[in-house]
């Protein structure tokens, strides 16, 4: 039994490399199982490491520690590659309204964890690290205790306030939104948004707007602002041709256009009467609607074509063919000429069948390339970022510079990668399963490090006052914010639940009170409003505690 002793207990990289395996299979099985719908996912790899720390496992202190920074550095650089490209269009009419109440959600967390500093008595390390677990961000804990590790401040306390916290962190957000649900809408009313997002619709038209008779397609100017692209236009029995720019419109012309839903008023008010049939259907056969036309969706795989705007490659000139839509990130994106290509782009192209297949063949199209890991890009970007986060930074008022860490510098040189990458042509792409299984290895390492490193004093500080105490100031930082910015959204603002809904989760960083959210509304709306807060609220939750702590110890 001494070889079991030896891989378990005694230290070594093999033994820190088996146990921490262990921790993360059980735990990560763990966070499978459902309790009334919810399920805690890799939040359970942290309790599973408090469990082994409690029991008297441990690891060499140069592993644990290193073993922990480097999760959380693969953790928050795939985050930021994730939600970069979503970053800064997310500051628009609409989403900028969302982030400042999301704003409000943070702001009024961190004047209750100072008041109840004061009040209590407890240390400001500990009541952030209580604060990291009542809104579930482990990427501001790990910023929290870099900060403390540069001011030669003992940092143990931070993970175990942290750990007491976390359990109520995820009930507390669901427990609120249930509340908000049945007080800010006793009705049921206005569950879900009156508008959905700023998706592709099909529709189309008969010409008969004599002032558009005999114009050109480039000389219909009258709707600036209003985008649309004209895919197939029929004439006489039923001919169907492309259009190009150079395309005169007659009288009972026949077009089919892709545009946003909300513009095809406006569009029938131009054109004339829109037709009543649904060309918005799952099941449309593209291929059947005309004889000689094909509808094909071709994936970008060239890396040369990584940041080109799509007007640039001509394809309506040079190949005779219509590109109506692009899907990116499962979302419906119209082919605007402005628009930057990305690698992983899947264009709906309509055309004869030769030209369809000569534009394929330009852009790739082949799923293998797309499998192949850009791993260059990635160890690019983690060396920028800790480069980045190495840099001290003077902020006016306090004592000391301000360093963005182990977790500010790659989050944020990831969101830049993400967002700017494909405009340097750069390649960036990681496919969707690469970048969930990097976040998922980094947070499930830096979990069960935490927990291991924390475990020990666990149970000891729970039983005590003051451990009630984490408690139950970690409730009130929970819920009290999210039940003030529900109600000023719903009843004062009147926003939609679904909206508020999820705007509260990507505050909180809450994705299991996300899927509370999506399910009571029926669909993935909420996802929307989480996606729009969440970057910003996340850089904002890493760099904030970084300066309360200086401003405070």
């Amino acid at each position: 039994m001494e070889w079991i002793e030896s891989i378990l207990i005694d230290h070594s990289a093999l033994q820190a490399v088996i146990v921490l395996s262990i921790i993360c299979a059980v735990g990560l099985s763990l966070g499978k199982i459902k309790v009334l719908g919810v399920s805690l996912g890799a939040t359970l790899v942290f309790f599973v490491g408090i469990l082994a720390g409690h029991l008297g496992l441990s690891l060499d202190a140069d592993m644990l520690n290193y073993a922990e920074n480097f999760g959380l550095i693969l953790f928050v650089y795939a985050l930021g590659l994730q939600v970069g490209p979503g970053f800064f269009s997310s500051f628009r009419k609409g989403g900028l309204t969302l982030n400042m109440l999301a704003m409000a959600v943070i702001m009024l967390g961190i004047v209750i964890t100072v008041i109840a500093a004061f009040l209590t008595g407890i240390p400001i390390t500990d009541m952030v690290g209580v604060m990291c677990g009542a809104v579930t961000n482990t990427p501001a804990l790990g910023a929290a205790q870099q900060t403390l590790k540069q001011l030669g401040i003992d940092s143990s306390s931070l993970a175990l306030g942290c750990a007491v916290a976390y359990p109520l962190g995820v009930v507390g957000v669901i427990l609120a939104l249930v509340v908000s649900r049945k007080i800010f809408y006793r009705n049921n009313d206005k569950l879900r948004p009156t508008e959905e997002h700023d998706e592709t619709f099909i529709a189309a038209f008969k010409i008969q707007n004599p002032a558009i008779f005999g114009k050109s397609l480039k000389g219909i100017d009258i709707l600036k602002g209003h985008h649309f692209i004209i895919t197939r236009l029929w004439r006489g029995d039923n001919e169907v041709s492309i259009p190009t720019s150079e395309t005169v419109l007659e009288e009972g012309d026949r077009i089919l256009v892709v545009t946003n839903e909300k513009d095809v008023a406006a569009l029938e008010v131009l054109f004339g009467e829109q037709e009543s049939t649904d060309w918005n259907k799952r099941d449309i056969d593209w291929n059947k609607v005309d004889s000689h036309l094909v509808s094909q969706k071709i994936l970008i795989t060239k890396p040369e074509l990584n940041g080109k705007r799509l007007g640039s490659l001509h394809l309506r000139n040079d190949y005779g063919v219509n590109t109506t839509r692009v899907y990116r990130g499962g979302i419906s994106i119209l082919a605007s000429p402005q628009l930057r290509l990305q690698l992983g782009d899947r264009l709906i192209v309509v055309g004869e069948a030769k030209a369809v297949k000569e534009v394929s063949e330009m852009m790739g199209n082949t799923v293998k390339n797309l499998g192949e890991p850009n791993l260059v890009s990635v160890f690019i970007g983690l060396t920028i970022g800790l480069i980045l986060g190495s840099i001290p930074i003077m902020i006016p008022g306090v004592s000391m510079p301000v360093k963005l860490g182990l977790a500010g510098g790659p989050i944020i040189v990831g969101i830049l990668m993400g967002t700017f990458g494909p405009r340097l042509h750069m390649v960036t792409y990681v496919t969707r399963s690469a970048n969930l299984m990097l976040r998922a290895l980094g947070l499930s390492l830096y979990l069960a490090c935490l927990g291991i490193d924390a475990g020990s004093d666990f149970f000891d500080i729970v039983i005590r006052p003051e451990g009630m105490a984490w408690i139950g100031i970690g409730f009130v930082i929970t819920i009290v914010p999210v039940l003030i910015v529900g109600f000023i959204a719903s009843r004062i603002m009147k926003m939609d639940y679904a909206t508020v809904g999820g705007m509260l989760c990507g505050s909180m960083a809450n994705p299991m009170a996300l899927n509370y959210a999506n399910d009571v509304v029926g669909n993935d709306a909420p996802a929307v409003a989480y996606t729009t807060v969440y970057p910003l609220s996340m850089f904002v939750r890493v760099i904030i505690v970084q300066v309360l702590l200086i401003c405070m110890c």
